[in-house]
């Protein structure tokens, strides 16, 4: 680890709901294969986890007893982490992605701060892989939002171009939300801003408070441009995030065999501009999380 006393904090997007193991055999399904990919990313300087839930057979879960597993699962094997439960999807009532959080009460949980078109396009295929409108609106998200609130989960804005950052401003002026706020910069999504350096640059500026200010932010890259995007943030002062959910290949082209040899990549990157991942405390203190008292699993 580098001595550098700038620390990031270094997220890991551990599965995902899109891919399957035929495109990645690192994804994971069940609990076990969850709590060894954590072990993985928190060894080489993870200290979020991003978790979508899956059943056994890999499809998506929504239901409280399979985020339960994974994330006892994780605990057990790692010990202390931010966990961060995902909540967008398309097609699933709010009620259902609100029964989880109140049920086990993660950390964090992601809140996106638009509705948007969400798609992804294929150039060989002249044709979308899939495409569909992501409802997010303000009716949507305060819904989220009080309930975390109620529920004391830090909510993670996630961000998928410069306007979804405005949204922030009128719920601060609301008093909805407290600072230091966790703010994701999403980059890549076929509907969303372009994946450009200059875009991360354009988004950070967006930050209430400025860029280099109390809130915190991170990019997350979709697909192969991730690296050169995260390369960005870490110049810019930001944290990152890696994992298996937002690309599977290393910056050489090879396919990732774990949800630890991203983070690697991620850590040397910070190392390389005289960063260093912060300690899960760290986190903690940056992002506003403090540690919940948990009963063993």
């Amino acid at each position: 680890m580098s001595s550098f006393d700038d620390p990031v904090v270094i997220s890991c997007s551990i599965s995902g709901v899109v891919a399957n193991r035929d495109q990645c055999p690192a994804i994971p399904y069940t609990p076990e294969e969850y709590a060894a990919e954590a072990r993985r990313a928190v060894d080489e300087g993870a200290s979020q986890l991003h978790i979508h839930a899956r059943k056994l057979d890999g499809t998506p879960s929504y239901e409280v007893e399979d985020f339960r597993a994974i994330t006892e699962a994780i605990l057990a094997e790692v010990g202390d982490v931010i966990v961060n439960y995902s909540t967008g999807a398309i097609g699933i009532p709010i009620e259902k992605r609100l029964e989880y959080l109140r049920a086990l009460k993660p950390d964090v949980a992601a809140l996106n701060m638009s509705s948007m078109n969400y798609a992804k396009y294929s150039s060989r295929r002249k044709d979308f892989v899939f495409k569909a409108v992501f409802e997010n609106s303000f009716d949507t998200i305060i819904e989220f939002l009080t309930a975390m609130r109620e529920l004391g989960i830090k909510p993670e804005h996630e961000c998928f171009d410069a306007g979804h950052v405005a949204n922030l401003d009128p719920l601060i002026d609301m008093g909805l939300l407290e600072q230091p706020l966790q703010i994701s910069l999403v980059m890549g999504v076929t509907g969303g801003i372009r994946p450009t350096p200059r875009n991360v640059t354009l988004m950070s500026d967006q930050i209430p408070g400025g860029a280099e200010g109390a809130n915190q932010w991170q990019t997350i890259g979709i697909s192969r441009d991730q690296w050169k995007l995260l390369g960005a943030a870490l110049v810019l002062g930001g944290n990152v995030r890696a994992g298996v959910e937002d690309n599977l290949y290393l910056p050489s082209g090879e396919m990732a065999k774990s949800n630890g040899e991203l983070i690697a990549k991620a850590r040397q990157m910070a190392e390389d501009v005289g960063r260093r991942p912060a300690s899960v405390a760290e986190a903690r203190e940056l992002l506003g999380v403090p540690k919940r008292e948990r009963s063993a699993p």
